[in-house]
């Protein structure tokens, strides 16, 4: 599959916190993922664009809240940076997600309750973007949610398989229901400049 100018590359919460050994919530094989999204970023997509979770330190994500996951990229923190291994420099922006403190927001384009944009939809739009690949972390939650709101926009939507991890969904049963959503799941070998 070709990849031009109407292509974006969705890096979806590359961050400390999510990467193993020392990673607050870090994903089972996150750090493995790093070559693959690195490659990834030497095609000629038309946008690159990363997303950061980016939580107060009272986010009701977070078990203190009652959430359901551990204190993870809260605001400033080492743990909310990108990692230092990814490739950052061709990126066109950085959107963050999740900062309100009532709502969590797994999906680039919105949070949970669908009622705040980020504005990433409009700024895929301005720069005549019309199909979406999504990698990073983690598979079953951040990235799916993102690969599915994108296919719900308009947007063909592709997934690059070898270039997630997921927390406790295998790969297949994330895959099915991506697909199930109009998402093609593909690998970093199937794309070409």
């Amino acid at each position: 599959m070709r990849i031009g100018p109407q292509d974006a590359l969705i890096i979806v919460d590359v961050q400390n916190d999510f990467l193993p050994p020392s990673g607050a919530l870090a994903v089972p094989g996150g750090d493995t993922i790093l070559p693959a999204v690195n490659t990834l970023t030497n095609l000629p997509f038309g946008v690159r664009v990363a997303t950061q979770d980016w939580h107060p330190a009272d986010h009701c994500s977070f078990t203190a809240q009652n959430g359901p996951w551990p204190d993870h990229c809260v605001q400033g923190t080492e743990g909310a940076e990108l990692s230092a291994l990814l490739r950052t420099n061709g990126l066109a922006a950085i959107m963050r997600k999740g900062m309100m403190q009532p709502v969590d927001s797994y999906s680039a384009f919105t949070d949970n309750n669908g009622q705040n944009p980020t504005g990433l939809e409009g700024y895929l739009h301005t720069r005549s973007i019309k199909r979406v690949w999504v990698c990073g972390l983690a598979y079953d939650v951040c990235v799916a949610d993102t690969a599915q709101d994108a296919a719900r926009l308009g947007f063909t939507t592709y997934v690059v398989e070898d270039a997630c991890a997921s927390v406790k969904t295998p790969p297949a049963q994330v895959a099915e229901r991506l697909q199930a959503h109009g998402v093609t799941i593909v690998r970093v070998q199937d794309m070409t400049p």
